[in-house]
């Protein structure tokens, strides 16, 4: 009896520690839990239309004042739009850059230089049971800019939500089961350590109402880091195609169904009945994995893609197309058909909504294609600004000589004038006119039109974006698919069109592609060393290539620049 007393006894003192124990550990995970909302709260922004007509969330991500939002939410608020913080203060916002496919926007918020924001995590770390973190503005609840906090699981990883009566594609998303309502649009998904890993967006409301049922998506930020720059570019982004069609067959094989003649995939072999293996280093199990991985990438971007044929299996980088037409991205306004009847009385003129602040209306710059064209601007003064680093060329645009040998030892020559160019390669001669009605041509051929490229590399550096009819920032994307991350400037001039990449690390032009008219293979130089010339920096060695394959790497010896009189 005894013996069983002290049993029991401590029993009870055993599960009295455990007890404490369990306690201890959920106390302190419920400190740390409440120490990483206080932490990020601060970077979670309420947006609001001017006027109070609507709003929605977004989340800072740089101490200058960039946040990230939905498209459907900055779509309603306007170009001008105020922004709470839950440090009670108000800010005035500007668009800056819109994904209308994707349903992201990036803002900046005005007024400040040291901004709270929040620290950009890895949505590919995710895994399906993962806590996460959902903040915003849900129903406009937070009128003292302290943002609501929700609290879930992952539910799933890699989902693919269809468009839902427009073109918003929610590819690769993250599925959770914390609370995600309307007003909760735009705003941050964090991991459980304070990471940023997703935007919320979108709930599976339209059968349940406009409430949420468990179910909410979220974009995920390894998606928009792709995106980023070419939001900083203020440009009105699309995404991509890779311009096939595929299909699954019986044996779970994912192939070809159909494939554009016009496609860089099909210049470089691929046709229908092939088996797709993996694309953008990722395998191709499903119609829906294709889908996940095309999403997320901008139109442009060069990706590795592995296809199978006949048991062969062929290694390829292809240039992905673009997935709307510009007119798609923004749909003009219809015109109002004037109603039968009587006329009405004429109304008092609405006075005019969204009027920028005085103090930043000169921060708003429309122009077709962008979604304001003053940040485009700046990005490309800031590349530019590198570019003029190279010396000046301004008073060198008469006839260049550029000679030297091939790494197969064979002399070269390049000739470049206003009134043509030429290339002395061996004892071959390669030539091409210049002129407003003259046709440009693949010269030397195979090499994507080398001698064209040249011109314009020629021109950039002499008369800078003034020598085309067309300069933006592109944004960046790695260089040939594989590569460092690069800016990209683009230029164009009739049809000729020549993305300029410039490294991330120094801002130094490491090459460039000229693509002398839509849906024809480019001239592809790579810079891989420069070369000092009376003051000037120039290419010394670079490897020329198109299709895939090389066609020479030129060591120049002998730079001979003159005045445009002499």
């Amino acid at each position: 009896m005894r013996g069983t007393l002290i049993t029991c006894v401590g029993l009870l003192v055993c599960g009295a520690s455990v007890a404490q124990a369990v306690d201890s550990a959920v106390l302190q995970a419920e400190r740390a839990r409440v120490a990483v909302v206080e932490k990020v709260a601060a970077s979670v922004v309420a947006i609001f239309a001017r006027g109070g007509a609507g709003g929605g969330s977004g989340v800072l991500i740089s101490a200058d004042g960039y946040a990230l939002s939905n498209f459907h939410v900055t779509r309603g608020a306007g170009d001008f739009m105020k922004c709470g913080l839950n440090d009670g203060k108000l800010y005035d916002a500007v668009i800056v850059g819109i994904d209308p496919t994707g349903d992201v926007a990036l803002i900046q918020l005005l007024g400040r230089t040291d901004f709270p924001y929040a620290e950009l995590g890895d949505s590919d770390a995710l895994q399906v049971g993962d806590w996460v973190l959902a903040m915003g503005n849900p129903f406009l609840l937070a009128t003292d800019f302290r943002p609501t906090v929700t609290y879930g699981i992952v539910s799933g990883v890699h989902r693919y939500q269809y468009p839902a009566g427009t073109f918003l594609e929610y590819s690769d998303c993250i599925q959770v089961d914390a609370s995600i309502n309307p007003g909760n649009s735009g705003g941050p998904l964090f991991n459980s350590a304070g990471g940023l890993v997703g935007i919320n967006g979108r709930g599976s409301f339209e059968k349940r109402g406009r409430v949420n049922s468990g179910a909410g998506y979220a974009i995920s930020i390894n998606q928009i880091k792709n995106f980023m720059d070419h939001l900083r570019s203020g440009r009105i982004v699309d995404h991509a195609t890779l311009g096939a069609t595929v299909t699954t067959q019986v044996d779970g094989a994912v192939v070809i169904d159909g494939v554009l003649e016009q496609s860089e995939a099909f210049r470089r072999g691929m046709r229908s009945g092939d088996e797709l293996v993996s694309f953008g280093g990722r395998p191709i199990r499903s119609v829906n994995e294709f889908k996940n991985v095309l999403g997320i990438y901008p139109k442009g971007w060069k990706l590795p893609l592995v296809y199978r044929r006949e048991a062969e299996t062929q290694d390829v980088v292809v240039r992905l197309r673009a997935l709307h037409r510009e007119s798609e991205l923004v749909p003009r306004k219809k015109p109002q058909q004037p109603r039968p009847g009587p006329k009405r009385p004429a109304r008092r003129a609405a006075q005019p909504k969204n009027q920028p602040p005085e103090q930043y209306k000169q921060m708003l710059v429309k122009k077709p294609g962008f979604a304001n064209f003053y940040f485009n601007r700046r990005e490309q003064d800031r590349l530019l600004a590198q570019l003029a680093e190279s010396g000046d060329f301004s008073n060198v645009s008469g006839l260049w000589r550029l000679e030297g040998k091939t790494s197969d030892n064979v002399s070269f020559a390049f000739t470049l004038a206003k009134s043509g160019l030429g290339l002395e390669l061996g004892k071959a001669v390669f030539t091409q006119a210049l002129g407003e009605d003259i046709e440009l041509a693949d010269e030397p051929p195979h090499t994507g039109g080398l001698l064209v490229a040249m011109h314009h590399y020629k021109q950039l550096l002499t008369e800078g974006p003034d020598a085309f009819s067309e300069s933006y920032y592109l944004g960046s994307e790695p260089l040939d698919g594989l590569g460092e991350r690069v800016d990209v400037l683009v230029t164009g001039r009739g049809l000729v069109e020549t993305r300029w990449y410039f490294s991330k690390q120094n801002q130094r032009l490491v090459g460039f592609d000229t693509r002398l008219e839509q849906d024809v293979d480019e001239c592809e130089i790579r810079i891989l060393e420069q070369g000092a010339s009376a003051g000037r920096t120039l290419l010394r060695v670079m490897q020329v290539s198109s299709a895939g394959k090389r066609f020479a790497l030129f060591r120049v010896e002998q730079f001979q620049l003159k005045a445009a009189a002499e």
